[in-house]
C-alpha cells in the first residue's frame, strides 16, 4: 500500500514538472502579450496574498464551496442510497438523473440567480448542483453492486433501514462513494467558482472575473495557478486514499 502511495506521488510530482516546463516554453513562444512565466506567477501570487483583500476573497470562496461541498455530499448520498434501496425508484431515476447530469450548468444560472438572488446563496447553490449528481449516481452504483448475502444478514439480524445502512451498506459501499465524492468535489469546486465569476461581489472568482475584465494579466495568472495548485492539491490527496481504499 506504501508502494502504491509513494507511485501516486511520484506520478503527480512528474506531471507537474511537466506542466511547468509546458508553461516556460508557452510563455517563451507566445510572451508578455497574453502569458506570465512561472516564476512571475508566483512573485505576483506572493505579493497578492500579502494583501488583506486577498484573504477576505479566499475566505469568502473556501466558505461558500464547503457549504456548497457538505450539501452535494449529504443529498448525494441521501438521493444514491434511497434509489439503491428500492430498485424500482433506482431504474426509474438513474437515466433521468444522467439526463440531469448532461444539462449544461449554465443554462440553469438564470433560474439559480432568480431563486437566491445575487450573492453567498447563489453560489453555493450553483457549486452543490455541480456536485450532487455525480455523488448520487456513484452511490446508487455502489449499493447495487453490494453482495446479497451482506444485505439478507442484515435481515436475519433485523436491522432497520437506518440500521441497514449504517452497520452493512455504507461500509461495503465505502469506496466507491469515495470515488463519488472525489468527482464531486472537483466538480463543486467548478461549479462554486464559476458562480462566483458571475454574481458576486466576493471571492476568487470574483477577482478573476474583475482581471479579466481589467486585462489584468498578472491577476488572471495567480488567481488561476492559485485555484489549479488547490485543486490539483486535495485531489492527489484524495486519489491516493482513494486507491488505499480500493485494494485495502
Amino acid at each position: 500500500m506504501q508502494k502504491e502511495t509513494r507511485t501516486t506521488f511520484r506520478n503527480a510530482a512528474i506531471l507537474i514538472v511537466g506542466l511547468f516546463l509546458f508553461w516556460e516554453l508557452a510563455y517563451l513562444v507566445v510572451g508578455d502579450v497574453a502569458l506570465r512565466s512561472p516564476r512571475q506567477t508566483i512573485q505576483f501570487l506572493d505579493q497578492l496574498m500579502r494583501t488583506d483583500l486577498f484573504w477576505l476573497h479566499l475566505a469568502d470562496s473556501l466558505k461558500a464551496f464547503a457549504i456548497a461541498l457538505a450539501i452535494a455530499v449529504s443529498l448525494g448520498l441521501l438521493i444514491g442510497f434511497a434509489l439503491g434501496l428500492h430498485r424500482l425508484s433506482g431504474d426509474a431515476m438513474e437515466p433521468m438523473l444522467v439526463a440531469l447530469y448532461s444539462i449544461p450548468k449554465i443554462t440553469l444560472y438564470p433560474i439559480i440567480l432568480l431563486a437566491f438572488g445575487i450573492g453567498i446563496s447563489a453560489k453555493i447553490a450553483f457549486g452543490a448542483i455541480h456536485g450532487i449528481i455525480p455523488i448520487a449516481l456513484f452511490t446508487l452504483s455502489a449499493v447495487r453492486t453490494i453482495k446479497p448475502i451482506l444485505i439478507k444478514t442484515g435481515r436475519v439480524f433485523k436491522l432497520s433501514p437506518t440500521g441497514m445502512v449504517r452497520e452493512i451498506l455504507f461500509p461495503a459501499a465505502v469506496p466507491e462513494i469515495f470515488t463519488g465524492i472525489r468527482v464531486g468535489f472537483s466538480l463543486t469546486l467548478i461549479g462554486a467558482v464559476l458562480g462566483e465569476m458571475f454574481a458576486a461581489q466576493r471571492g476568487l472568482g470574483y477577482l478573476l472575473m474583475s482581471a479579466i475584465s481589467l486585462y489584468n494579466i498578472d491577476l488572471i495568472m495567480s488567481v488561476t495557478f492559485l485555484l489549479v495548485l488547490l485543486a490539483a492539491s486535495v485531489n492527489t490527496l484524495l486519489l491516493a486514499i482513494d486507491r488505499r481504499l480500493h485494494h485495502g
